[in-house]
């Protein structure tokens, strides 16, 4: 009797389950069409936050959040083979230029002194460096583009150059199409590059260069010489092809020559001989000709320059010493030359490492289509980082990266045996100098 209760109950109880299995069949799922059009909605919504709070987000916030939201609906038509998805709610067009981004930014500055903090994260310097760099390059911003305000020109250069923001992010900013961003970026290339060309001053403030490298223990030192690489897509420099830049750095990081566009395959010594620094020692002679350093001990040292394992050693560019054999073993002469030209040549290294923290554009693989262009915006950033100095603005410390990925391959030619006397005197003072600290 108990056993049939028993049985009757379960006999109820599979009843009830198979009708709960029959309606959870019976819900129909989610049609493409209506998954799509879930999105698109989403999407819209998001990029009204955007819109709403685009003074308040860092612009890497919102050029992360506009990409990834630009590709979602493509992304899920693409992955569910959907070929007709209902359209996705187009970006807004870009805005005319009292309504864009950057005049409620400006609104937002002058009401506010907060906001101060936000022209450093936006355009890599203060309010007032930009005020200084407008004043330097309006003039010729106003006769390339009259039809744009050239705070808006230099403002959006200065934001491609700081983000690697597309043009169409650019245009969007600033009340531009992307041709007008494309033109407002390079007339400010070409505007830094003529107006601030004398803030490398390797020719004109020599007696400053020697003078602070005096101060770290290197006379009559007049820069150190090294390679920085910027990387370049495809295959029309080969695999893991890249852009070599010969540059000349004084001990406060500055650059005081820069060579930029030299293809990676080309063997470093080849780019050295036909550099314009290589060139104004050798035939013009108008470089490096000041007055001797006297030394205390009866020796003297020309004005030279400090430079990589991968250059020649000549008189006056002083190369670290090599061990010749894995046996041999450096004396005390040689260890305190390479250690202080060592620590030397970290001031190339953390120079190009500033540049590219400060200028995120030229932190990334540039487009084999555009690779013509990239020498010229090297050269941009580089004076940018120089006006920036000069300004006393704080540099970037944070997220630099070494350049040197792959070790540069060390000079096996003829040595020089004058360039080597000029070591040898060199390293005797660098010892006296460390047994005295």
């Amino acid at each position: 009797m108990a056993a049939g209760g028993g049985g009757g109950r379960a006999a109820k109880s599979t009843t009830k389950g198979k009708a709960k299995n029959k309606k959870r069949h019976n819900k129909k799922p989610l049609s493409q069409h209506h998954l799509v059009s879930l999105v698109a909605t989403a999407t819209s919504l998001a990029h009204s936050f955007l819109s709403q709070n685009d003074l308040l987000l860092l612009p890497s916030q919102t050029l992360t959040l506009e990409t990834l939201l630009s590709s979602t609906s493509t992304s899920l038509s693409t992955l569910l083979c959907f070929p007709n998805p209902p359209p996705q709610p187009p970006l807004r067009p870009p805005p005319p230029p009292l309504e864009c981004w950057f005049s409620r930014f400006l609104s937002a500055t002058s009401a506010s002194r907060n906001f101060d903090s936000r022209w450093s994260h936006t355009f890599r310097m203060s309010e007032h460096s930009f005020s200084i760099l407008l004043s330097l390059l309006s003039p010729f911003l106003n006769s390339t583009i009259p039809s744009i305000p050239p705070n808006f020109v230099l403002a959006a250069a200065i934001y491609r150059l700081a983000h690697g923001a597309s043009y169409k992010a650019v245009g969007r900013r600033f009340g531009l199409d992307s041709v007008e961003a494309c033109r407002a970026f390079f007339a400010v290339c070409k505007a830094v590059s003529d107006k601030l060309g004398n803030l490398f001053e390797f020719r004109s403030d020599i007696a400053r260069i020697v003078g602070g490298f005096g101060w770290i223990s290197l006379p009559n030192c007049c820069g150190v010489l090294g390679f920085g690489r910027f990387g370049v897509g495809g295959e029309v420099l080969g695999p893991n092809g890249s852009l070599l830049v010969q540059a000349l750095v004084d001990s406060e990081g500055r650059f005081l020559d820069v060579s930029a566009g030299w293809p990676s395959a080309m063997k470093l010594e080849s780019i050295f001989r036909q550099t314009k620094l290589y060139l104004g020692v050798e035939e013009s002679r108008d470089l490096l000709n000041g007055p001797v350093y006297e030394l205390g001990n009866g020796k003297a040292i020309p004005q030279y320059i400090l430079g990589d394992s991968c250059f020649p050693l000549l008189p006056w560019l002083l190369t670290p010493y090599i061990r010749s054999d894995e046996a041999d073993s450096f004396g005390s002469l040689e260890k305190a030359f390479n250690s202080v030209h060592s620590r030397a040549m970290g001031l190339v290294d953390t120079a190009f490492g500033r540049v590219r923290a400060r200028w995120q554009l030229l932190s990334r693989q540039w487009k084999e289509e555009c690779v013509e262009f990239l020498p010229f915006v090297i050269v941009t950033g580089c004076l940018l980082h120089n006006f920036l100095i000069k300004c006393s603005e704080p540099m970037p410390d944070d997220n630099i990266k070494s350049l040197r990925e792959e070790e540069l391959p060390v000079f096996h030619g003829q040595v020089d045996e004058s360039g080597e006397r000029m070591r040898d005197v060199l390293a005797a003072h660098l010892s006296r100098v460390s047994l005295r600290r």
